[in-house]
């Protein structure tokens, strides 16, 4: 029986899908690697593109429903068919060229031939993509793969319990343009680590055509946006990163592609399903892109090769998976509930990219074994971070997207007096695997939607955040910023994270340079000045931020997979809870003060308070004195703390040990 079975009795019912689908998984995995390492497998990047040795410039291209296939560029002033490529076995081609035909930097698309007609792509395994300034065409420039980068990473392994910094290195600058991978390393990276987060998140790495997407609608599975600067540059931010103790994630779109077929993979030998579904089911009915077959195994060698591509060659410590979601059933979960342990069982799942997923954890795990892999998935898919092995898909964390919808929907619906903290509570710690836990991430801040903190104070943000001022809204919308941070870091899961300016309470939207807003860049930026200039809030609730992610650090919190619940008051508004040795303390109330207010401890000796979120260092008023506090209260049988709360406060306490 799979380990899976027996973590969750409640699927035994099941047993046989769990099975057939690891006998699928173990088939599959013997088709591609004959007995051997699915490492030695995914390695089309080693064998398709551009590769330069001392004999000169081999180009090979995987392109089986092509009649004839070209390379033109700046090399043979863009002639379309004066340097066709060699068909070779099983629909590969081949060109070969003599020693300085290319050089750093040259221009290259592919033409590929189909019933007399012809059409023009950039390369599959291209390694840097450019838009033209003039044309606005997009063209691969090709370099020298021999220039090696002299990382100083030997040895790097993640830190965990995960806190995560996502951040998008395009809006990482406030200037009205696009910000650089050097100047992410040499500017943000440093906030980063002030901070204390252990890890960041990029977006929007892989190359997409539209800045708009997000990145989440790429062209280029082997391209690092050019957008930021050139792949020495990114590699030099990864670098630095680990040289600050910091793992670098790739935000990573293995889940759908780019329907375009000049700068994306769409069509590249003529056809639909060269890589995608043919039909209805290769076209993504809510995205408008492209869905991959992950049944054909070439896909899987594209796949597979691109995530082996990109640990290797760029040193990323890992991924977030995006869209598993949809990647995991047929109608790609739209309009699902999952109310019932069948929906996952059903002919609506894609047994075919379950087996791609676990083939990838599986390949990730052989590349680095400390490799970190996250499934953002809402269907709760059983297994989801169970090893391949015991059944499940392997993915170390899910993240925790309940927690968010959550808080918005409460901020919208409710007034924060009747909020209903067993609800709360519940949705806090009612997960079944490892999670990522969060308040707000990019999601939470699109265009069309606000941030946090916007929600919380509205207008205002423009006018009363300066320190001095004390507008009741804006003292309300800090005061709860803090507690909802805390919170979700203390109960919600078994790592955080954190969108970047976020942790300053970033008053703007998130809408990129379009048609419809002139092309502008006003609300894709980091407003880094709000927090620098000393004179608003911003600052102190990025100290709040900052001191919060330290003691977490510090006193290892997110080790204990859950917290303990000591008191829930509803009409007091009272939660408490112990996780890592420590007791949180919350009163929601907002306007009563709760004096003597007696919470059961585990610890029978004083505690001191570590985090008061209503220091005025971080906004609040200080009413939170920091003398400890006994856990003998005079008639209580077991330890108990007597502490008085201001409102809408919440406070870190820790054993004293003597």
């Amino acid at each position: 029986m799979y380990g899976l079975l027996e973590r969750d009795r409640a699927l035994l019912p099941y047993q046989k899908n769990i099975e057939r689908q690891m006998e699928r998984y173990y088939q599959l995995r013997e088709r591609l690697t004959g007995g051997g390492s699915l490492s030695d497998f995914a390695n089309a990047h080693e064998y398709y593109g551009f590769h330069h040795s001392l004999e000169g410039w081999v180009y090979r291209e995987w392109a089986p429903a092509a009649d004839a296939v070209y390379l033109m560029g700046d090399f043979n002033d863009w002639n379309e068919t004066s340097h066709p490529l060699t068909r070779l076995e099983n629909g590969n081609w081949e060109l070969r060229l003599p020693e300085g035909a290319l050089h750093d930097g040259s221009r290259v698309r592919t033409v590929v031939r189909n019933d007399n007609s012809l059409s023009v792509h950039i390369p599959l395994y291209a390694h840097r993509v450019v838009q033209d300034p003039v044309s606005f065409d997009w063209l691969c420039e090709v370099w020298d793969p021999l220039e090696a980068y002299p990382w100083t990473d030997e040895g790097f392994v993640p830190q965990r319990p995960l806190l995560i910094y996502e951040a998008h290195v395009g809006m990482a600058t406030e200037e009205y343009r696009i910000g650089s991978y050097r100047e992410f390393a040499d500017q943000v990276l440093p906030h980063v680590k002030e901070l204390g987060y252990n890890t960041i998140q990029l977006m929007a790495i892989m190359e997409h055509p539209y800045y708009g997407s997000f990145g989440y609608q790429v062209s280029n599975f082997f391209a690092a946006s050019s957008r930021f600067g050139y792949p020495q540059e990114l590699k030099y931010l990864v670098d630095k990163a680990h040289s600050m103790g910091i793992a670098v994630l790739l935000d990573l779109v293995h889940s759908h592609a780019v329907k375009n077929t000049v700068e994306g993979i769409n069509a590249f030998d003529g056809t639909e399903y060269q890589f995608f579904h043919a039909g209805a089911q290769g076209d993504h009915p809510a995205w408008g892109t492209k869905c991959f077959d992950y049944g054909k195994v070439e896909v899987l060698h594209f796949l597979l090769s691109n995530l082996k591509y990109w640990m290797t060659e760029y040193h990323f410590d890992g991924f977030r998976f995006d869209g598993v979601t949809s990647m995991l059933y047929h109608d790609h979960a739209l309009g699902s509930a999952f109310t019932n342990l069948r929906m996952y069982y059903s002919a609506n799942t894609d047994t075919e990219a379950l087996c791609y997923l676990q083939l990838a954890n599986s390949l990730i795990r052989e590349i680095k074994a400390e490799a970190i892999t996250i499934a953002e998935d809402m269907s709760g898919m059983p297994g989801m971070c169970v090893p391949v092995g015991e059944g499940g898909l392997g993915f170390d964390y899910r993240l925790g997207m309940g927690l968010p919808d959550m808080w918005i929907r409460l901020i919208k619906e409710k007034r924060d007096e009747d909020w209903n903290l067993d609800a709360i509570w519940h949705e806090m710690t009612a997960r079944v695997a490892p999670t990522i836990a969060y308040v707000e991430s990019h999601d939470q801040a699109l265009v069309g939607d606000q941030t946090v903190m916007f929600r919380l104070v509205g207008a205002a943000m423009y006018t009363d955040m300066d320190r001095i001022c004390h507008n009741p809204t804006i003292d309300r919308g800090v005061a709860l910023h803090k507690l909802m941070r805390l919170l979700t870091l203390g109960a919600g899961g078994d790592g955080y994270l954190n969108f970047m300016g976020n942790e300053f309470g970033h008053p703007e939207w998130i809408d990129f340079p379009r048609e419809g807003n002139n092309w502008s860049y006003q609300y894709c930026r980091r407003q880094w000045s709000l927090l620098a200039n000393g004179y608003l809030k911003y600052s102190l609730l990025n100290a709040f931020d900052a001191d919060m992610i330290h003691m977490a650090r510090e006193n290892k919190i997110l080790s204990e997979p859950y917290p303990s619940l000591r008191l829930i008051h509803q009409r007091d508004h009272m939660l408490a809870f112990e996780r890592g040795g420590l007791v949180f303390l919350f009163n929601f109330d907002p306007q009563r003060a709760h004096e003597d207010y007696c919470i059961p401890v585990s610890a029978p000796c004083d505690h001191e308070v570590l985090l008061s979120s209503d220091d005025e260092c971080y906004g609040g008023f200080g009413r939170v004195g920091h003398e400890k506090r006994s856990a003998y209260v005079p008639g209580c049988q077991s330890p108990t703390l007597k502490i008085g709360l201001p409102p809408r406060t919440a406070i870190v306490l820790k054993p004293v040990k003597e």
